[in-house]
């Protein structure tokens, strides 16, 4: 293991830290995130029920409980949510993105400052999920 200070032009890698969130695990051994610096990546963020681990019974509710992870995640790592850039949302059926605008509109009220967000369609979720996401922050 070099100790070695880095070549002119170069800067030191910052260290890799992983983010968990008490409530919030995958199956696998995975965190919920993984900061290097100011770049926090989330892993897949689901809309489970936090009393039984389960997905949610309705796309409303497994958006909420997905949002509601998001901003754990990020507090975590110890940002806001004003520091996410983009979210991308895998859906069953994208026809219900409604369900997704009312609790995103909640917790990103001005379009001047909104991250991007991307949905994409994915008739292969399982396990009763309609909806995952992952998203990006800057956390200066």
């Amino acid at each position: 293991m070099s100790t070695a200070t880095p070549p002119l032009g170069r800067v030191a890698p910052a260290a890799r830290t992983s983010v968990y969130v008490e409530g919030f695990s995958h199956k696998n051994p995975i965190p919920a995130g993984c900061r290097i610096g100011p770049l926090l990546e989330s892993g897949s963020i689901q809309g489970n029920d936090p009393a039984t681990g389960k997905p949610a019974d309705t796309i409303e509710a497994q958006c909420r409980f997905m949002l509601d992870n998001v901003r754990r995640i990020v507090e975590a790592a110890g940002g806001g949510t004003q520091d996410i850039v983009k979210l991308t949302v895998w859906m069953k059926d994208r026809s219900q993105r409604p369900a997704l605008n009312v609790p995103w509109l909640e917790m990103f009220p001005d379009a001047a400052s909104r991250p991007a967000r991307h949905a994409i369609i994915a008739p292969e979720l399982d396990m009763g999920k309609l909806i995952e996401c992952s998203f990006t922050a800057w956390i200066a």
